[in-house]
């Protein structure tokens, strides 16, 4: 049988493969981004009486009502902006298939997207199987901030979207209100779409403010703001998200949405909007419950000989290991996960052309013996 792969190159990702290392070797795993205590009581006992008084068939495919109502409502009391529930709002099962749809839907054959690296690993698949092509823009690599006149200098003719990450996967950088300034007016002068991920928009640490692009008029009429459940309640195994978007590009998104996954999962859906609406504040809590995670890794990180880098947002921490090793960091990832038993991820697996740089990205939303325990093992290497 003569197979043609649309993706020759992609393989298994590194999340699955650094996983599944950290379980066969009993290694700490601070590599995968999810936590390892429980979510809330309340939201769990919700999924349970929806699944237990049959809720359990097919919800609306642009999402249940209450849903989208509570989304609404916490995009207001967040973001002082109300998408309609109803034209704006779509429920997907997981951050990643809405920013699967939103690029489907938006990217033409031999559009130019352009990323921004480091970047999640889904986004270029994702151009790609829409036929267009992926431009990839290094971040700075002091800070992580965008170069917008690098920015600008790759646009050309064929540029027909960009894709940002704030806070960012996996630098834990956080945009600023200059920097969607300098976006949306870019954005317009191009007539670029801008898919905006903002799956960890509740973890900005220090004082520092999440800006989201639905509150910048021009940017929001040309967007598609992606969530994630899972981030904010610590339930990524129930992969809920949901899509912000104008009701154009809403239409066009759904589009996509119905003959992909459908319908995401009637009473995971239910369970998050009754919590929402019982814990409408549960959010605000956020920055201060993992900073204090961070903070803790940090300081027991100090003696170590990584050198840490600023973690304004997100739940990673990058630690700079060039004064331990040159070692390429996806065989040091795979060798001290067996070797000294803490499982990270490799950061030139974000990029497209890896810059000569040692950084591994820990996850610290883990509980606090363990960032203790893998912190005490790292200090001795």
């Amino acid at each position: 049988m003569n197979l043609h792969s649309k993706l020759p190159d992609v393989g298994t990702t590194i999340f699955t493969r650094m996983s599944a290392l950290a379980r066969e070797h009993n290694a700490i795993n601070l590599s995968q981004g999810f936590p390892d205590f429980p979510a809330p009581e309340g939201l769990r006992q919700a999924l349970a009486h929806h699944a237990l008084t049959g809720h359990n068939q097919y919800a609306p495919m642009i999402g249940e009502a209450a849903l989208r109502e509570q989304v609404a409502l916490q995009l207001q009391r967040f973001r002082g902006v109300r998408p309609d529930p109803v034209d704006e709002i779509t429920i997907v099962p997981g951050a990643t298939e809405g920013l699967f749809c939103a690029i489907m839907a938006l990217v033409a054959r031999d559009d130019e997207v352009l990323l921004l690296d480091p970047c999640y690993d889904s986004y270029e698949p994702a151009v790609r199987l829409a036929g267009g092509r992926a431009v990839h823009v290094p971040l700075a690599e002091h800070d992580f901030a965008i170069d917008w006149d690098r920015v600008a200098g790759a646009l050309s003719a064929r540029s027909r979207m960009i894709v940002i990450n704030s806070p960012h996967n996996p630098t834990g950088a956080v945009l600023s209100h200059a920097d969607l300034e300098t976006l949306q007016a870019l954005a317009e002068l191009h007539d670029l779409l801008v898919v905006s991920d903002e799956v960890y928009e509740h973890l900005v640490y220090d004082g520092q403010h999440h800006h989201s692009v639905l509150q910048y008029p021009a940017l929001r009429a040309r967007s598609v703001a992606v969530y994630s459940f899972g981030k904010t309640y610590g339930v990524t195994g129930w992969k809920t998200g949901y899509c912000v978007a104008p009701a154009a590009i809403t239409t066009e998104l759904r589009k996509v949405h119905q003959f992909n996954c459908f319908v995401g999962v009637t009473p995971v859906q239910l369970a998050l909007a009754d919590f929402m609406a019982a814990e409408p504040d549960y959010p605000a809590a956020l920055a201060g419950f993992y900073q204090a995670k961070r903070d803790l890794l940090q300081q027991a990180l100090a003696p170590s000989r990584f050198r840490l880098r600023p973690s304004p947002g997100t739940y990673f921490q990058l630690l700079d290991y060039s004064d331990i090793s040159d070692e390429p960091d996806h065989h040091l990832c795979e060798r001290w996960t067996e070797a000294v038993g803490v499982a990270s991820i490799p950061i030139s697996i974000f990029y497209q052309a890896p810059p000569q740089q040692h950084f591994l990205r820990l996850c610290f939303a883990k509980q606090d013996e363990q960032l203790l325990r893998a912190a005490e093992v790292l200090c001795r290497i």
